[in-house]
């Protein structure tokens, strides 16, 4: 069956897009993540007339998925007996796989574009310059197609994703639920400001975790009264 109009144009955005510059930070794991992104495309219907788009993608905390996951609910489109089958298998290897859950919302409110009469070699270049000299370790730089230019953001959290996941993976294997990180902020935050240290216990009180860093606390404590 050939590909619907739509299928095409996807497509041929996504073979036709290249991620000139990376994020040199990755994802966050234990909170939301803002990727400044630059977009620089031909338009499709003017010879020499390129439009930049620049805008940020929010990219929500990841979620750990595991075999349990999958055994809460149906595998759509599958038949019951391959569908438990499956699930079968992810409980027999579950130490081996580990699968996250990402999501991501462009946030158009925040999108501004130019129309450049210029061709498109000289405003990557020009673009690529500025990027570099704003130095931000969370901007990325994207060549693509002007319709549909949000599938050249895909491209993108597809790239982000894979450069991300294998730390942001051992980081929840080692912390589920993020406790951990949120006790060791606390910490940090208390260390340097003794007014913190009041909201310190009380987040190992609410987490039932005051009895297992207590040493470290009391050694806090010692410190900032020395």
């Amino acid at each position: 069956m050939p590909p619907t109009p739509k299928e095409f144009d996807f497509w041929y955005a996504v073979n036709n897009t290249e991620v000139l510059e990376m994020p040199r930070n990755r994802l966050e794991t234990f909170g939301s993540t803002l990727i400044n992104y630059r977009l620089v495309t031909e338009l499709m219907d003017a010879v020499g007339q390129i439009r930049v788009r620049e805008g940020r993608i929010q990219a929500f905390r990841p979620e750990l998925l595991t075999p349990q996951s999958f055994s809460e609910s149906p595998l759509e489109g599958f038949e019951t007996g391959p569908a438990n089958d499956f699930i079968r298998w992810l409980r027999e290897h579950e130490s081996d796989l580990i699968l996250l859950k990402y999501g991501f919302r462009i946030r158009h409110e925040s999108v501004t574009e130019a129309i450049v009469h210029d061709n498109l070699e000289n405003v990557v270049a020009r673009v690529r310059a500025d990027w570099q000299a704003q130095d931000d370790p969370l901007s990325a730089l994207v060549v693509g197609v002007d319709e549909p230019w949000e599938v050249c953001l895909l491209k993108l959290l597809f790239e982000v994703v894979r450069k991300s996941a294998p730390a942001n993976a051992r980081e929840l294997r080692a912390d589920p639920d993020g406790s951990r990180n949120e006790i060791d902020q606390a910490f940090r935050q208390a260390a340097n400001d003794r007014a913190r240290l009041a909201p310190l216990v009380a987040l190992l009180n609410r987490l039932g975790k005051f009895k297992e860093y207590e040493d470290r606390f009391y050694a806090l404590v010692r410190a900032l009264t020395r």
